[in-house]
């Protein structure tokens, strides 16, 4: 079946690097020397009615003659157990378990943690993030067919913040296609893409940009590092290495042939780095299962105001929960009458001259068609407004917004407002603002706002923030995005709304 939303440029990267095919059988002649290297730990598993460790008290007490174990460290990974059963057999599935096992070895070290592996049945497995908050995949030929009870319970786990990690084994191609179709299974509008290089997964712990990687018997090359996400949110819900992390193989002395590998350290150290990324983001993905709803969006009033999303094909909505909380916030702090409310609308669409105030943000690179920035030329000439946001404070979004708004308005260019802009002076005086750990450790003393705009006749038409105002908006506990403080993000938007509104 074919896979319309996987990004060109992900097809194209893994084409480029032999590891992807347009087939999906098995290449019966590859033989794996991971598969048949026995498990260092002793393998627990894992099942619906287990959780987390009991609570010391209330217990038994015990006499000191009893010998009595030290309590399990707690599971971080769920290996998910892909056999299958078919005929009344049971069909197993290839894959192996040097490579977790020495990842959370390595990763233990690194942090100073004691965590350990489980592997989980999927039908018997509750599917809780805090139970297990990752979930990990690894194989070299293609994946079983899931049904669509597990899926949709995958998909679930996903949804309430766990996060799903694959690794293809030997950087197999058939492996590779087949995780492309399960993640459009699981999340059909949800696209792969690859992971900009100044994502915090590369930073968290270990700084990567490169990695060393070889394929089959050929030698050492140095290439970006390169993995596939899906975002839920602003986090990366799904983690795809194409190419073999090799956590458990000495590939050095030992290369693979006919496999596709990044060098033992590099993979470990970007192993170590996405557990990190996953730990810090469990509780921002636990709050984000929580959609928060603005009341107002459904009451029918004249005096109403909608504002419209900009749907691109890019991640066009990460932080759905910030403009309603900034309607609602705005309805709250100020005695403006009219009522906000949302839309969402495609600059191809007719209709957006139906909207005064558009409203756009993202993670990764979008592109506009030649029709979406003619309409937007035509609507920002005529009156209406664009308010942008860098949903992170990404840099792939920021320059395919700069690039796309160039070619809309190509006689004019983006500025930074001055402090004196009524922008800042609107509703609230904005003039000294906080921002997020991220931007304080880069830039300690900034401490203005830093919004630019496209005037036209003396107006601005397109207001744009490089730093994050809806994360703000949304108030929830992301430890990578570079914005500004809840309270002054939503200052901040409160003024440009209004002014929009306004002028």
């Amino acid at each position: 079946m074919p896979i319309a939303n996987v990004t060109r440029r992900a097809v194209m990267t893994l084409a480029s690097l032999g590891i992807l095919l347009p087939a999906v059988a098995a290449r019966a002649d590859f033989f794996n020397p991971k598969a048949h290297i026995p498990p260092r730990a002793h393998r627990v598993r894992m099942s619906g009615g287990e959780a987390t460790a009991p609570l010391p008290l209330p217990a038994t007490p015990v006499r000191r003659s009893e010998h009595h174990r030290k309590p399990a460290p707690p599971a971080l990974i769920g290996m998910l157990n892909l056999n299958v059963i078919k005929d009344h057999r049971v069909m197993n599935y290839p894959t192996e378990t040097i490579d977790i096992e020495t990842l959370m070895n390595w990763t233990n070290s690194q942090l100073g943690l004691h965590y350990r592996y489980v592997q989980v049945d999927p039908m018997k497995f509750s599917y809780s993030p805090t139970q297990l908050p990752v979930l990990y995949i690894t194989g070299w030929t293609p994946l079983p067919h899931f049904s669509q009870a597990v899926l949709a319970r995958i998909r679930g786990y996903i949804t309430a913040g766990g996060t799903l990690l694959i690794n293809s084994s030997c950087g197999r191609p058939e492996f590779n296609q087949s995780v492309i179709q399960f993640e459009h299974d699981l999340f059909p509008n949800r696209p792969f893409g690859p992971l900009s290089l100044d994502d915090a997964l590369y930073h968290d712990l270990n700084r990567i940009s490169t990695m060393r990687f070889r394929k089959g018997l050929g030698p050492w090359k140095q290439i970006p590092a390169y993995l596939d996400v899906m975002y839920m949110g602003c986090r990366a819900a799904i983690i795809f290495s194409p190419i073999d992390m090799s956590w458990g193989w000495n590939a050095a002395s030992h290369p693979i042939k006919g496999g596709t590998l990044y060098a033992q350290q590099d993979a470990l150290r970007l192993g170590a780095n996405i557990l990190t990324y996953v730990l810090a983001n469990f509780q921002y993905g636990r709050a984000f299962e929580i959609q928060k709803i603005y009341q107002q969006q459904r009451i029918p009033t004249r005096d109403q105001l909608v504002v419209a999303q900009v749907v691109t094909n890019g991640d066009w909505n990460p932080t759905p929960h910030g403009l309603p909380n900034l309607l609602k916030f705005i309805d709250q702090k100020t005695t403006l009458s009219v009522q906000f409310k949302r839309q969402k609308v495609t600059l191809d669409s007719l209709k957006i001259g139906a909207y005064p105030i558009l409203y756009m943000t993202g993670l990764r690179n979008f592109a506009w068609t030649a029709t979406e920035i003619k309409n937007l030329h035509n609507y920002l000439h005529a009156g209406g407004v664009l308010i942008a946001d860098d949903a992170m404070g990404a840099s792939a979004f920021d320059e395919a917004f700069r690039k796309e708004i160039k070619l809309a308005l190509p006689h004019h260019k983006l500025q930074m407002l001055p402090l004196d802009s009524p922008i800042y002076h609107d509703v609230f005086n904005v003039e000294h603002v906080d921002y997020s750990a991220v931007v304080q450790s880069t830039a300690p003393t900034l401490h203005r706002p830093v919004l630019e705009a496209i005037t036209i006749d003396g107006t601005p038409v397109v207001v744009y923030s490089r730093l994050s105002l809806s994360n703000g908006w949304e108030d929830l506990p992301n430890p990578y995005a570079k914005a500004y403080s809840t309270e002054d993000s939503l200052k901040l938007g409160t003024n440009i709304l209004v002014y929009a509104m306004t002028h």
